[in-house]
């Protein structure tokens, strides 16, 4: 057997936890899986995994073994992708992710116009309210909204985006504006179902303040909350990105403006490692230009006054 292939095999053995799922995303039969682990654990003397019908664990010297492989493996592909020319000439298909709302006003014109530059790459969007893995699920390039834990991933910042909330000029005429976040308890609002762990918003740059909140409305999706506050149904709590034209039009108007917490930074993430190929490296750098000179990605940005 091949020892390359055995070792990719028992990467993403690991990687996956069980021999069925790596079977399935290596497009192998299960009985192959398990023959190429078990041809390494040959040819090394050792045992790799730990299986029982409920449950595989890497042994210690699995685990070592796993990150010389993973090192192992990524110098090659580094190499072979060098050898193609794939370091200098941006070429195959480019995988971005980024959330729902923000993929579609915000990077899939960034992905066009990048594509219309080099005619030789192909692109998938796969826009997803959900953190994804980009090494697992096979992503070259991710755009994330949040503050971000340490990772071995690279991350370029681009910008920061505001949380306001917002209500149409009609529903506050009628209710009042809230003048401070404890208001909050008297006037009807809408909250995105799982945006929260907790019913509680926060407010202030340092985060001091929690008001608990009682929503009368829960949605799904940003846009039903969105077009229920432009309705003048009650105040909803969004990124300022996905209320700008509504702002701007004068369909929904600030609220609460001074009590703001800290903007959430945005950035560009890839796994490139040291050396992301061409296609990673030319759209990152492209996006980076083109996002950082979006005024309303800017840290001081402000969205239409609440008056």
């Amino acid at each position: 057997m091949d020892r390359w292939q055995a070792m990719r095999v028992f990467v993403k053995v690991a990687e996956s936890g069980g021999f069925a799922e790596a079977a399935r995303r290596l497009f192998m039969s299960p009985p192959a899986v398990t023959r190429a682990v078990a041809f390494l654990e040959d040819a090394i003397g050792a045992q790799l995994l730990v299986r029982t019908t409920r449950s595989l664990k890497l042994t210690e010297t699995g685990e070592r073994y796993l990150h010389d492989c993973q090192r192992i493996l990524a110098d090659l592909a580094d190499a072979e992708a060098a050898a193609a020319g794939s370091y200098t000439t941006p070429t195959g298909t480019l995988i971005v992710t980024a959330p729902v709302m923000f993929g579609q006003l915000h990077i899939l014109p960034v992905v066009m116009d990048y594509l219309g530059r080099h005619p030789v790459v192909s692109a998938q969007t796969l826009f997803l309210d959900r953190i994804t893995n980009l090494v697992e699920e096979g992503m070259d390039v991710a755009i994330r909204i949040s503050h971000l834990p340490d990772s071995e991933l690279t991350a370029i910042r681009v910008g920061s985006m505001r949380r306001v909330i917002c209500a149409s000029p009609a529903y506050l005429a009628e209710h009042g504006e809230p003048r401070s976040p404890a208001d909050l308890a008297r006037h009807s609002v809408i909250a995105r179902i799982g945006a929260w762990p907790r019913l509680e918003w926060r407010f202030g740059r340092d985060e001091k303040i929690h008001v608990g909140i009682q929503p009368r409305l829960m949605c799904n999706l940003n846009e039903s909350g969105i077009s229920a506050a432009i309705s003048g149904w009650g105040l909803v709590r969004v990124f300022a990105y996905q209320v700008d034209t509504a702002l701007r039009e004068g369909r929904l108007r600030t609220v609460l403006t001074e009590f703001e917490e800290e903007p959430v930074p945005i950035h560009i993430v890839h796994a490139g490692g040291r050396a992301p190929s061409a296609k990673v490296r030319s759209f990152v750098d492209f996006a980076v230009e083109r996002l950082r000179a979006n005024p309303i990605f800017g840290d001081l940005a402000r969205a239409r006054p609440s008056s």
